[in-house]
């Protein structure tokens, strides 16, 4: 599966402060428990990406 296939696969994801400092992506979905800490500043990159697919796929939808 690649980024630009449909899934039907569901799942649950949190975002938050770790105590340490740290922001964690947690995803939950059907027996996964996955959670992904980031540095701040790798966060911030992720963050400027999500921005950046958001704007591209609101751009295609408009067509």
């Amino acid at each position: 599966m690649g980024i630009d296939s449909e899934s039907d696969i569901a799942a649950n994801l949190q975002i938050g402060p770790t105590s340490e400092g740290m922001v964690r992506i947690y995803v939950e979905a059907e027996g996964v428990d996955l959670p992904l800490d980031f540095d701040p500043e790798e966060a911030m990159e992720i963050a400027e990406e999500l921005r950046g697919a958001a704007q591209r796929a609101a751009a295609l939808a408009k067509r």
